[in-house]
């Protein structure tokens, strides 16, 4: 299988989803992309009041659409993340947005914070000198809506993802996504050198970062939606309005995986799956409030 490298450029990268843009790269299923993105707002160094590569962005600074030879709506596209390297800086701001959380948090009327980082090994200081943990992924990996037009990068859409930001999908993880248009025009970036599960302030480390996939496709797909396979366990989302209909949409996908693994009826499965499976907040950041659901490997033997 070949293997690729798709640097952020100018040329390579986009700040909407939109099923026109021709591709940047076309890849075989199989084949490995070695590919760089900026930080989501699209620095282009390490000042966040500096120059970006959209100015006048209007959503996150993502690289692609890269095509899949073979690929159309319908099918699944796989996406196997071998490695995450985060750059060596970041940065996280809160309280700049009036939101409904942030309005209940007493943080709406401002003035918003900004922390910068560096990133070094497993660690990231902040200007203020607190150390935390890195645990890099990919906050955004999508393909278009089948609609036309441009599409903002800022909600995660239960068919064809994007602004996912599920901290468990760290290198090691194959995260699966139904298509929705031909060729699947993958597009990737918003890095997180680190975040909580729910990105509570509304950003998480956001950092340039050079990632490595491989990309594979299949007819159908083991349960309907997003869902991935990571060093953890199975997992499966759901996304909503509030956090009721995005429990109920990920954990219906739960049940129903584990129905098709064990060979069980609805109510068994659901059984089974509630001494095992957690449901984790996602994020509360982004438009549409996001619930993943965990099965962890060996959880039932």
């Amino acid at each position: 299988m070949a293997e690729h490298q798709l640097p952020a450029t100018r040329e390579t990268t986009v700040d909407v989803l939109d099923r026109a843009t021709p591709p940047v790269l076309t890849v075989d299923p199989g084949d490995s992309v070695l590919i760089g993105s900026l930080d989501a707002a699209g620095y282009l160094d390490r000042r966040v009041d500096g120059p970006a590569m959209y100015p006048e962005r209007r959503g996150h600074c993502l690289t692609g659409p890269i095509a899949v030879r073979g690929a159309e709506p319908g099918m699944v596209l796989g996406v196997h993340f071998t490695s995450i390297a985060p750059g060596d800086w970041g940065w996280t701001t809160a309280g700049v947005k009036d939101t409904a959380l942030n309005r209940g948090l007493g943080v709406a009327d401002g003035p918003g914070t900004w922390l910068t980082w560096d990133i070094t090994g497993e660690t990231a200081t902040s200007d203020l000198g607190h150390t935390v943990g890195v645990a890099p992924f990919l906050g955004v990996v999508g393909v278009p809506p089948a609609e036309p037009g441009p599409h903002s990068t800022i909600p995660p859409r239960a068919l064809g993802g994007g602004n996912l930001d599920c901290r468990d999908l760290v290198a090691g993880s194959t995260l699966f996504l139904p298509l929705t248009v031909p060729g699947a025009l993958l597009h990737l970036g918003d890095g997180h050198a680190a975040q909580g599960n729910g990105e509570v302030g509304g950003t998480a480390i956001e950092c340039p970062m050079t990632t490595e996939v491989t990309l594979t496709l299949a007819a159908d797909a083991a349960v309907p939606g997003i869902h991935a396979e990571t060093p953890e366990g199975r997992v499966t989302f759901g996304f909503g309005a509030g956090l009721d209909e995005a429990m109920a949409d990920a954990l219906a996908a739960m049940v129903t995986w584990l129905q098709r693994i064990h060979d069980l009826d609805r109510p068994t499965a659901l059984a089974l799956a509630s001494p095992v499976v957690d449901l984790r907040i996602t994020q509360v950041a982004n438009e549409t409030w996001g619930v993943h659901a965990v099965l962890p490997h060996g959880a039932i033997r």
